[in-house]
């Protein structure tokens, strides 16, 4: 369930819900809206902190009830660390432990007033955008496949609407633009845990039908093999070859702007299940492989960020959705295959199936004359190798264009980092029988295969996200982050401002 957010000036201290969420440093000094109910409670508020009932350490939450001079009965006090270091990242982690000490419990509506608290390198239209996102995404429940005594838990009492308290003509639109974004996150975070018995291309397709369908100026277009067959996308069908689950090449588009100016195309690889292929992942990790359609969900909740917050630009987000099986009609390596470029591709792993998958979806997504082309993808290992959980892999030869996606990651805290797309990587996918091979060898694994997609994007202002570390958590418990909507997003809002 979504949570409900809504905007008020109104006082903390007189104002009707079931809780405030008021700040505290470690020095025990508070939020300017703590510090106006510790007047309203003739000092209350100080002296628990000084006496330990509540901490100002990063990480600590204290519930306190029944505190006299406050309308509320509880006040939930935040650690938010010291005070001289509050930025961006101890700014959302507070949020989130706010939104998590609520979750459950008997507090439906709150008082959410930390976006009163400067943040260092940010205004406070940030703040307030900042808190619908990261309280909603805190509070997220998956429940599409729990069975009906797990799922009854929708129904037991937790935090359901939050009261944003901010000041400022810009707020308004802030919060606007959080909701939108947050649920762009949601849905995104949704495609990414829903098993691949259920999320499949058919499925991935009818989602984007039911969303699009929705909106007089957003629609959809859907390839089947028979189309992509004609159009000569030898390297995308290979890869399915071996399912029984048939492609899909998603298109959906968003005419925001109102005229024929160029869109922005989103490209997300959708396999909805990577076995492998021939080359079986038997490293261990392949339970996890659901997730490796985690680019095509992030575009498809950035599409529908862009539209819940009507942003005006035209847009494109096409997904590639395929699943990787292994059967008597699989491709193998060594198979050299066509892609719709005309280039051939020696297969040197059919566990590489992703870039096969790509190409073919970059080399199609051309035709609607792009503004900037952005490719997400789980695409190496090697990317989380090099970067961790943290930071999505960004690569680029466009220098522009990179810093626009660095930018917009720095203020969204959904943060890239930029990896070299050097010429001389390339020799490293030297082929024998082919163009091109589809991998490089041992080292730098991330960068050989964004050199492979970039042999697909030539004359185009093109970057790729490599979000193996950021798309999704690690385990049995790991859910799908929704990484990077946010970045993108931004990224959207920016160029709508420009």
């Amino acid at each position: 369930m979504a949570l409900d957010f809504d905007l008020t000036r109104n006082a903390a201290a007189s104002f009707e819900a079931d809780c405030v969420v008021v700040g505290a440093f470690a020095d025990n000094t508070l939020t300017p809206a703590g510090k106006a109910l510790d007047e309203a409670s003739g000092g209350r508020l100080a002296r628990l902190l000084s006496r330990g009932d509540a901490s100002g350490k990063t990480g600590r939450t204290a519930l306190l009830h029944d505190i006299d001079g406050i309308s509320a009965p509880r006040v939930l006090v935040v650690g938010l660390g010291e005070a001289g270091k509050f930025g961006a990242a101890q700014y959302l982690k507070a949020v989130a432990d706010a939104a998590r000490a609520l979750k459950t419990g008997p507090v439906a509506h709150a008082l959410f007033t930390l976006a009163d608290t400067p943040v260092q390198g940010h205004d406070a239209a940030w703040a307030v955008r900042q808190a619908a996102i990261a309280a909603d995404h805190a509070c997220y429940r998956y429940t599409a496949t729990l069975g009906k005594d797990n799922k009854a838990r929708e129904g037991e009492p937790g935090l359901r609407r939050l009261s944003v308290a901010a000041a400022g003509d810009d707020a308004d639109t802030a919060l606007a633009q959080g909701q939108a974004i947050a649920a762009g996150v949601k849905f995104a975070r949704e495609l990414g845990n829903l098993p691949p018995n259920v999320c499949n291309p058919a499925y991935l397709a009818d989602q984007a039908r039911e969303f699009t369908g929705r909106f007089d100026n957003t629609s959809v277009e859907v390839l089947e093999d028979a189309e992509m067959e004609k159009l000569g996308m030898g390297s995308l069908l290979a890869v399915a070859r071996g399912s029984a689950n048939r492609p899909r090449l998603i298109a959906m588009k968003y005419n925001g702007a109102g005229d024929d100016s160029q869109p922005y195309v989103l490209v997300g690889k959708g396999l909805t299940f990577d076995t492998g292929g021939i080359n079986l992942k038997v490293q261990g990790g392949i339970e996890e492989m659901k997730f490796d359609m985690c680019g095509g969900a992030t575009v498809m909740g950035t599409f529908v960020a862009a539209v819940g917050m009507k942003l005006p630009v035209n847009l494109v987000t096409i997904v590639a959705a395929v699943e990787n099986m292994p059967d008597a009609d699989a491709y193998r390596p060594s198979d050299v295959l066509t892609s719709m470029s005309g280039k051939t591709i020696e297969v040197g792993n059919t566990d590489a199936e992703g870039r096969l998958v790509l190409c073919d979806a970059l080399t199609w997504s051309q035709k609607f004359k792009p503004a900037a082309l952005i490719d997400v993808a789980t695409l190496t290992g090697a990317c989380m190798v090099a970067l961790g959980k943290y930071a999505s892999g960004l690569m680029s030869k466009d220098d522009e264009l990179s810093a626009e996606l660095l930018a917009a990651g720095e203020q969204s805290f959904d943060r890239a980092w930029r990896l070299p797309l050097w010429d001389e990587y390339q020799t490293m996918l030297e082929s024998s029988f082919a163009d091109v091979y589809n991998i490089g060898g041992r080292w730098a694994g991330a960068i050989t295969a964004g050199c492979f997609l970039a042999r697909f994007t030539e004359g185009q202002r093109w970057a790729h996200l490599d979000i193996a570390g950021s798309g999704s958590d690690e385990g049995k418990r790991g859910m799908a982050t929704g990484r990077p909507v946010g970045l993108l997003s931004q990224w959207l809002i920016d160029r709508s401002a420009g």
